[in-house]
């Protein structure tokens, strides 16, 4: 089978600042994969090259056996994006922005309407679909982001951080749902620092840091390589996570400094 997602050496700075130091990655139809790391490491700048909003890169990524460079129109039809960001035009309604994020991907009127209505219901969001989004919560927004996603149906899904700002239920929710359109065919790339999901969701794990890969494989790869261990555990032991131990007994440390009044 082919990859549906090849990346090869992919390179990106910003500045002096080299984020990308040659990232190598094949993504098969149907699965879906666990992109981890630390704050910094090159996650959202990865996933911004995958959609297309950032084009100066080195390196090779073809998405269906397209190249990205040539033909990323076509590629961006194929893909839904699900930042952590809200970035919504908050003076509209949710039926009014997601009945214009339908017309650019040509979705017919009757069916748009019919998907919006059901996502939105589906998300507890009904009574809402007439409201401007300036009065929503966070993740009211984070809800109109997902349903803004997955609307065209597309084929590869990107998650960035999809649970910022929901509730326990909408978790759920989400989570069962992932699992749902992997069984449905999609690709999914999910990005997460919550790794009690991306172990419960992934079929794959790839774990980044300081912009290169350092593992990459199955739960049951990672653990014959590294031991026993959960994937937080993993994550520490491949990252600087280690330092939080160090850094929480500093914490405590500073707490239980002596505060009472000296006497010179």
């Amino acid at each position: 089978m082919d990859p549906l997602i090849s990346i090869r050496n992919l390179h990106k700075s910003f500045g002096a600042k080299h984020v990308l130091k040659g990232i190598d990655l094949d993504v098969y139809p149907g699965q879906v994969i666990g992109y981890i790391g630390p704050n910094g490491a090159g996650k959202t700048t990865t996933v911004k090259i995958i959609c297309g909003l950032i084009s100066d890169f080195k390196g090779e990524i073809h998405i269906k056996g397209k190249d990205i460079r040539k033909d990323i129109l076509s590629i961006k039809q194929l893909i839904g994006y699900i930042p952590e960001t809200n970035d919504l035009y908050d003076v509209l309604t949710p039926s009014e922005f997601l009945t214009f994020i339908g017309a650019l991907y040509k979705i017919p009127a009757d069916l748009l309407t019919a998907r919006i209505e059901r996502i939105f219901g589906a998300l507890g969001m009904s009574g809402h679909l007439d409201q401007r989004m300036d009065s929503f919560s966070k993740g009211m927004k984070q809800k109109v982001l997902i349903a803004s996603g997955l609307l065209h149906n597309p084929e590869i899904i990107i998650l960035d951080e999809p649970l910022s700002g929901l509730d326990a239920n909408s978790v759920l929710v989400v989570k069962d749902l992932i699992h749902r359109l992997a069984k449905d065919g999609k690709t999914i790339f999910y990005c997460s620092h919550m790794m009690d999901v991306v172990e419960k969701v992934s079929d794959k794990i790839v774990l980044i840091n300081d912009g290169v890969v350092v593992a990459n494989g199955t739960l049951s790869d990672l653990r014959m390589q590294l031991g026993d261990k959960s994937l937080e555990q993993m994550f520490a032991s491949l990252t600087t996570g280690h330092i939080s131990s160090n850094a929480a007994i500093s914490i405590m440390d500073a707490l239980h400094l002596d505060s009472s009044p000296r006497h010179d």
